[in-house]
Parts: structure tokens; C-alpha cells; sequence
């Protein structure tokens, strides 16, 4: 282990809505342990604030064990931080050095709204997904395993685009605020496999219109999205998910 203590200048985005203007607040760090995580550290610096009787920062978290998708900043200009395949809460301190300055703010696209601080809105992913990301099955007791035969390529093709926690890295990576990348993971879970076969022309148009509703930007493939993406989704999925769109609207089986 490290087991090192460092100090930091924090530049943290500060804004008490989406209504008001928002700035950089300068806080100091002492002491801070290298085996803590970024969020860690956070909670820490809060406390030091509320001793002071000043407004804690405001950021989204939940599981904290880099799975749920909750937690996401952008640190010194990349979402989730310097470290790849990371989320932000299990990034750690050891990835910084005493006396370093760390810029923390939001994820910014006009799809992902402030609400407070680094906390975003991200219903607009909710949104996609609602418009088409599921499958119609009957209800009942489980099937057999193995009662529908699935291709090993298009089960991991399937499994690799499921791993996508929908934490919004992507957009805040993109300079288009594209979630193409998002959008397609959940297009590619499902069209790879044959449960997902019946809704796949409609899923494919409705999560694509819902995406452009949305008001995110379009891909032109700077491929940022993939560089950021903690769970390493990959860009090909977007080449997919173009794929079936077209095929869709000729309206092919």
C-alpha cells in the first residue's frame, strides 16, 4: 500500500441550482491519505466545512464499489479522473501527488442539467431506456437453461455491451455531448440476443428519437466516449447501433 498523507488545492464547482450561477470554489485538503478513494476524500472535506457552518458539496454516489453508475465528475478534465476503466469512487488518492491542484466539476451537456453543485440530472438516459430498452416476456416460472440457443460470439457481444452502468462518462466525455454510445450498449444487449428479437426494429427507432429529444449531440467518432467509459464499452457498438437503425427504417426483418 501507499499509506502516504498529501496535501491539495481543490477547485470545486460550486452552484445552489440549476437556476443560478455557478463558480469555483478554492478549498484546501490536508493531510489526506492516499488509501482513501476521491469520494472518500470528499466526505472528509465536507465535514471540514460543516465544522466551519459551511454548505457541504453536493455529489452523487450510492454503492460506492464502481457498479451502480451513480457517482461521476469530471477531475482535471476527464470524467471519472485520471485513471482508465474507473469509476470516480474507486478511483484513490494515490493517483495524485502533494501539493497537487484538482479541478472537480460537473458533467456538462444541456441533456444533463445541474441540480446542485457536481450532482447532474441524468433522467435522460432513464428516458432512452424507458423508450425502448426492455423485451416483452411472459411471466411464470423461469425457462430451462439453454431452452433458447444463443451464438457464443453474440452472447459475449451481448454480455460486453450489458456492462454499461448508464453513469453518463460518455457524454461528459464527448465534445458533442453524444450518448451514442450509451444508447447503443443497451440497443446491442438486447438486438444480439433472440429474446430481443420481436421489438427490434421499433426499440432501435424509438431510443435513437428519444436520444435526439433528449438533445444530445451526434457522434463524429472522436471515440472519447470508449476512452472514458469505466466498464471499457466499446465504439463498435455505435457502428451497430447505425446498423439497425437504417435497417429498421427500410423496414427489414
Amino acid at each position: 500500500m501507499d499509506n502516504r498523507t498529501i496535501s491539495l488545492t481543490l477547485k470545486v464547482w460550486r452552484q445552489p441550482s440549476a437556476d443560478a450561477p455557478g463558480t469555483f470554489q478554492t478549498i484546501a485538503a490536508k493531510d489526506v491519505s492516499t488509501d482513501i478513494s476521491f469520494l472518500e476524500m470528499l466526505d472528509i472535506v465536507n465535514d471540514g466545512l460543516e465544522a466551519r457552518g459551511e454548505e457541504p458539496v453536493a455529489f452523487d454516489h450510492d454503492c460506492r464499489e464502481g457498479i451502480c453508475g451513480s457517482c461521476g465528475a469530471v477531475v482535471n478534465g476527464q470524467a471519472h479522473g485520471p485513471q482508465a476503466a474507473t469509476t470516480l469512487c474507486q478511483l484513490h488518492m494515490r493517483k495524485f501527488n502533494d501539493g497537487d491542484t484538482i479541478i472537480i466539476e460537473p458533467f456538462r451537456a444541456r441533456a444533463f442539467p445541474v441540480v446542485k453543485d457536481l450532482v447532474v440530472d441524468r433522467g435522460a438516459l432513464d428516458r432512452i431506456i424507458q423508450a425502448g430498452g426492455y423485451i416483452s416476456v411472459r411471466t411464470g416460472a423461469a425457462p430451462d437453461a439453454h431452452a433458447v440457443p444463443v451464438k457464443k460470439d453474440d452472447a459475449e457481444r451481448a454480455m460486453d455491451a450489458a456492462a454499461c452502468i448508464g453513469c453518463g462518462a460518455c457524454v461528459a466525455a464527448c465534445p458533442n455531448a453524444s450518448a451514442s454510445l450509451f444508447t447503443s450498449a443497451k440497443i446491442t444487449q438486447l438486438c444480439k440476443l433472440p429474446q430481443g428479437h420481436p421489438e427490434r426494429n421499433r426499440r432501435v427507432v424509438a431510443m435513437v428519437r428519444q436520444m435526439d429529444a433528449e438533445g444530445f449531440g451526434s457522434c463524429s467518432k472522436h471515440y472519447e466516449c470508449q476512452a472514458a467509459c469505466p466498464k471499457e464499452v466499446k465504439v463498435e457498438n455505435i457502428t451497430l447501433m447505425n446498423r439497425e437503425y437504417l435497417r429498421a427504417l427500410a423496414g427489414l426483418d
